[in-house]
């Protein structure tokens, strides 16, 4: 059906002719999505305990290292973990990979972190951006306004009554937003970058952008070296 919703508004669009033969492999490559898998490296285990736990005569010797303490509070932060909750979580994934270490109790993760004086960023609806910004992050994601849904178009034979636009933001390292833009569907995500940096009224080193923005306008445009790598994203040296 998607071939043919476009018809009515004179959109050519060629009917798909790849008629899918392997369900085999197909119905495995649907499983693969919902699998999770952990994986450890060798040289993150060999740092997970101290090497020498000698007694100094200043208290109990350090059985994890700073590394340790880190990665589980990493964790932590990701999943939004109290420390108790976090060591039954990060113990459960050694567990399913049959590990043979072990996450510091709760107890010690409070000590050990008072002691690293890791900080962690907070916001509040008082907080302001700051004035110095080192970079810039762009895309852009499509959004559905309203109306109603393709089977139901077909089915009826009624308009959509539906529009998509597309919401550009520009994101600086601190995830304060410094540039958006909503415009209709139509405009590239190349079209709307001129707009978005002319929002940005502080200097900024580098600009990242994904692949939507590989084009030779955009070389040509910001002078960027031809022969840099492209991968996953560009950098758009500031003037």
């Amino acid at each position: 059906m998607p071939n043919k919703y476009p018809q009515g508004k004179g959109w050519n669009v060629p009917k798909q002719k790849y008629k899918l033969s392997n369900w085999s492999e197909y119905n495995k490559a649907l499983k693969q999505r919902g699998r999770i898998d952990t994986w450890v490296s060798a040289d993150a285990v060999n740092k997970w305990y101290e090497p020498d736990q000698t007694n100094t005569g200043t208290g109990a010797a350090k059985k994890y290292t700073d590394f340790a303490i880190i990665v589980c509070h990493q964790i932590r932060q990701v999943y939004r973990l109290p420390l108790i909750q976090s060591e039954g979580f990060i113990n459960s994934i050694f567990n399913l990979i049959r590990l043979d270490i072990k996450c510091p109790s709760f107890s010690t993760l409070s000590k050990r972190l008072a002691k690293l004086n890791i900080t962690c960023p907070s916001y509040s609806k008082h907080d302001k951006p700051d004035d110095k910004v080192a970079a810039i992050t762009i895309d852009s994601t499509g959004l559905k306004r309203f109306g109603r849904d393709e089977w139901h178009q077909e089915k009826h034979k009624v308009s959509a009554k539906r529009s998509w636009r597309k919401l550009h933001i520009a994101v600086d390292q601190d995830h304060y937003i410094q540039g958006s833009l909503l415009t209709d569907r139509f405009v590239t995500d190349e079209g709307a970058l001129d707009g978005l940096l002319d929002q940005v009224n502080t200097e900024a080193k580098h600009v990242s952008l994904d692949g939507a923005y590989d084009s030779n306008n955009i070389y040509k445009k910001y002078q960027i070296n031809l022969k840099m790598p492209i991968s996953l994203f560009l950098q758009i040296k500031m003037q």
